[in-house]
């Protein structure tokens, strides 16, 4: 962790809606005129599509049954270990893009499925924002959790995490049921291993629960939308949190536990305003002040 270089971790699975969480950072840090550099999980894994298909193959015809992104074997952890050890001492780091389609290959240059060069980034800027599967890792020696400053996780509840990935493969990327199903099963390994246990490590986690039927996720017509959903907000350390400010704040909220709130779903973004805004102040001025 570091004073004049903080740095923000978001962590959650692919269709756990970190995506939407990320564009209200981006509102805060564009409100608040502070520069963020920014890392995308994704650029960190360790094949590209053709390479990690073909590896994909070469673990099952092994009797690895497994294998996945979610695997911390399918990444370049100790590489993200340095890029955030790197920006906390120097502000600066290196990462790259995975580029996922046609639009982005436009941009960058480079086709679908492959990495940009690696570049240098941080100059100038305030603070690092990280958004991805393996933010808060702590396992085989790799102790990434070490690193941010604040730790968030996005959580839904598993059967609409399910629900979310089906819908966004099958209409974004032209998977079957069939195939998607064969990635979960593939992930669920890593998932209790790697992905779940990270959430102890998290500062703040928003998990999402669905308020009607989602038992069988894999027949599910239609996402859930914020307003059949509620969000519980679990903060590790609730000191300082002013629960009756933000009850007050989010209409029909209330509280569970000491260290827990619950909002209604469509009332996600509003609390992270609340919540997060002046957490990150805090590490930029202080920052800004060390500097």
């Amino acid at each position: 962790m570091s004073i004049e270089h903080p740095i923000i971790s978001v962590i959650g699975s692919s269709g756990s809606g970190t995506t939407t969480v990320k564009f209200t950072f981006d509102q805060i840090f564009r409100r608040e005129g502070f520069v963020a550099a920014s890392i995308e999980g994704d650029a960190f894994h360790r094949y590209n599509r053709a390479d990690m298909k073909a590896e994909t193959a070469r673990r099952r015809e092994a009797g690895d049954q497994t294998f996945s992104h979610f695997s911390t074997d399918a990444n370049l952890l100790e590489e993200l270990q340095s890029s955030l050890r790197a920006y906390g001492q120097t502000g600066k780091c290196k990462s790259r893009t995975y580029v996922h389609d046609e639009p982005e290959a436009e941009k960058h240059g480079v086709p679908p499925g492959h990495f940009t060069d690696w570049n240098e980034i941080g100059e100038g800027s305030d603070l690092l924002f990280y958004e991805g599967l393996h933010g808060a890792v702590k396992a085989d020696g790799i102790d990434i959790a070490a690193y941010p400053d604040l730790k968030i996780g996005v959580v839904p509840v598993i059967n609409l995490e399910w629900i979310q990935k089906i819908h966004r493969d099958r209409a974004s990327r032209g998977y079957s049921t069939e195939a998607v199903t064969d990635v979960i099963l593939r992930r669920m390994h890593a998932y209790v291993h790697v992905i779940c246990p990270q959430f102890t490590q998290t500062d703040i986690n928003f998990q999402r629960v669905p308020v009607v039927d989602t038992s069988n996720p894999f027949i599910a017509r239609w996402i859930p939308t914020a307003g059949e959903s509620l969000v519980v907000i679990r903060f590790r350390n609730p000191r300082g949190i002013d629960f009756p400010y933000l009850v007050s704040m989010i209409h029909h909220s209330w509280m569970t536990r000491a260290n827990s709130i619950v909002i209604p779903g469509d009332k996600l973004d509003i609390a992270m305003q609340l919540i997060l805004t002046p957490m990150i102040i805090r590490l930029v001025e202080r920052g800004r002040r060390a500097k």
